[in-house]
């Protein structure tokens, strides 16, 4: 197996498929399914695939993209709303559970020294992990993702220093005496301040490249029309921007993630997401095999209530140190909660700086042995956390913060899915004209906030089909699917077409592409979360720069008639790229002329009501995207 490079993929892959499905039907998360497929194949299980040290060095840059596709979704000033969180949340977790773990590690009679790389070692957490179920569940933006997204960017950021002071606490006395002489010698060569500020130079280039060098290649990749040109340059930028920042001596996942982070205004953010969405599933996926594999169940039988004791402790001291440090920022419940059990893992880092101290003689190869088992299990028990969290915690919360059951009481002809700002929308406008409804959510923390103004809204997820059907599906006339995330929404609309045939599916579509899944999927009512909005705004600008609001109102009209007809009319060339590219041209340059013509035509009216030619209510008619005279 070690010499078959294709087999082992092969065996991979298909260990992915009979795992990963079962255990996200089960209800337990994609994350523990690839866990149990590396034990299932690895060297303490069938010993089908032996190397995981070379699939994990491979698929950690499957992290490194992920904080890229992260820093995309966050602007520099956002960054910058979140230096509280940074500062406080992330540098206070880091050093007390370090202080915390490193007093417990000499308590049981270990050297200060070794006390303290045990401590900084487990006190990071796994990014890929806790970031990866915040994307899955769509709550990046939430109190709960930015708590994460901010402990997290301080570890990476820590990750160095804890690398380099190893082998000084390794070494000794005299080794710190040493490394100190050698930092007043620096101090005192130019040639080292000289090299500091060629640094400095390049960070700052690379921020002007950002604005002025990329985003042109960019635009010019794009018009090129080569789709695997442009995803060749999404995977360059990832690369070149975790290259950078590692040759400063920081974690290539911080250089990602800030590399992402200077295209998040970009016109180009949602391809690039696109993009590289699919290589970052598929490198996470390997990376969880390969932490599932490094599992030596050797160390585990020979001392099994050691290495569990040490699991639990340490799982319950970072729990209790996040929990103590959100409370005191005066988060939710429910979000202390969470944050504290999504970080309360070793992190893929400890890997490496266990590894790492080994071999410095920091610390013996029979501990970094056993720690290194503890951090793999402390990852595995994460999903299993969540999952607890999920079915037992979460529900009790919702009971207590809004004074009802979690059982759904009630059963009405519409079930609204996500009470969010869109679902709102949609229920406001439907309870106006009397039509009661359902209401089914998943954040307790709204839940409670919407109990206030006399919302009753029921916990659960909406894409478990034992909630649909408790909620009256199988007699209900409609379900509206309000939630966030693109793939959530298809499969919730997917499942409800395969169990209740009969419901009319009301979905929120996150863009074309979406619409197009959607349509696929047999929904036929739903719409763009920004199109109409996005019309509004134009038809407000084109009054603003003096246009009447008649003749915006038509321009408009026609504008949106035209979109909708070609999203119809392309939705049978969404497989064929080059055909899609063709048609969206022809129908763009379609879409000027008419435009064009309406425009004209409306100065025509314009001119002659203004000489009492004609009467200015013949306006009321709009050019259509056919050509032909309809009544606006």
């Amino acid at each position: 197996m070690e010499n078959n490079f294709l087999l082992a993929i092969f065996v991979l892959l298909a260990a992915t498929v009979a795992l990963v499905p079962l255990a996200k039907a089960a209800g337990l998360g994609t994350v523990l399914g690839y866990l149990a497929a590396g034990v299932l194949i690895g060297p303490y299980g069938l010993k089908l695939v032996s190397d995981s040290d070379t699939i994990r060095h491979v698929s950690e840059f499957g992290v490194v993209m992920m904080l890229f596709l992260i820093g995309l979704e966050l602007q520099p000033s956002e960054l910058w709303r979140m230096r509280k969180s940074i500062l406080g949340l992330g540098l206070t977790q880091l050093l007390g559970t370090a202080i915390l773990i490193g007093g417990c590690i000499v308590l049981l009679g270990f050297g200060w020294r070794a006390g303290i790389i045990i401590g900084l070692t487990l006190a990071m957490s796994s990014t890929a992990i806790a970031m990866q179920t915040v994307a899955q569940r769509s709550i990046t933006k939430s109190p709960t993702g930015r708590g994460t997204l901010a402990v997290l960017l301080v570890q990476d950021v820590a990750v160095i220093p804890i690398l380099a002071a190893s082998p000084l606490l390794a070494a000794g006395t005299p080794g710190i005496d040493a490394a100190a002489q050698e930092a007043v010698d620096a101090l005192a060569n130019p040639v080292d301040w000289g090299t500091t500020l060629v640094l400095v130079a390049a960070f700052i280039a690379t921020l002007l490249a950002g604005r002025y060098l990329i985003r042109p290649v960019m635009r010019f990749v794009a018009e090129t029309g080569v789709r695997e040109a442009f995803t060749a340059l999404g995977l360059a930028l990832v690369i070149g921007a975790a290259l950078l920042v590692q040759s400063v001596g920081l974690s290539p996942a911080l250089g990602a993630f800030l590399g992402g982070m200077l295209l998040a205004d970009s016109e180009y953010r949602h391809e690039l997401e696109s993009d590289l969405e699919p290589f970052k599933g598929l490198l996470l996926g390997l990376f969880f095999i390969s932490v599932g594999m490094s599992i030596a169940f050797s160390v585990l039988t020979e001392h099994p209530m050691i290495v569990i004791g040490m699991v639990l402790a340490l799982v319950a001291i970072k729990a209790a140190v996040l929990f103590g440090i959100t409370s005191f920022f005066r988060m939710e419940m429910a979000d202390r909660l969470m944050v504290s059990l999504l970080l309360s893992q070793a992190g893929e880092f400890a890997f490496v700086i266990l590894q790492f101290s080994g071999t410095t003689g920091g610390l013996d190869t029979g501990v970094v042995e056993t720690l290194t088992v503890v951090v793999a299990l402390s990852m595995a028990v994460t999903p299993l956390l969540v999952f607890i969290f999920d079915r037992w915690m979460a529900p009790r919360l919702n009971a207590q913060g809004s004074g009802h059951p979690d059982e759904i009481t009630s059963r009405h002809k519409v079930i609204v899915l996500g009470y969010g700002r869109f679902g709102q929308i949609v229920t406001r406008m439907l309870r106006a004209q009397g039509f009661e409804m359902t209401l089914i959510d998943d954040d307790p923390t709204q839940i409670a906030l919407v109990k206030r103004f006399g919302v009753k809204v029921f916990y659960g997820d909406g894409g478990r089909l034992d909630i649909l059907r408790a909620a009256g599906a199988d007699q209900a006339e409609m379900i509206v699917i309000a939630v966030a995330g693109r793939e959530r929404i298809l499969t919730i609309a997917q499942m409800i077409r395969r169990h209740f045939p009969h419901i009319i599916i009301a979905a929120r579509a996150v863009d074309r592409s979406h619409a197009h899944d959607l349509m696929a999927a047999g929904v036929e009512v739903f719409e763009r979360e920004t199109f109409r909005s996005a019309v509004a705004l134009g038809a407000k600008a084109l009054v603003a720069l003096g246009h009447s609001e008649t003749r915006a109102a038509h321009v408009s009209a026609a504008f949106e008639r035209h979109d909708i007809d070609l999203l119809n009319e392309s939705y049978h060339l969404r497989h064929d790229q080059d055909a899609y590219v063709g048609f969206i041209r022809r129908s763009s340059e379609l879409l000027d002329q008419v435009m064009q013509a309406d425009r004209l035509r409306a100065d025509t009216l314009e001119q002659a009501s203004w000489l009492g030619e004609i009467d200015t209510t013949d306006t009321e008619q709009v050019i259509s995207p056919a050509g032909e005279k309809r009544p606006a």
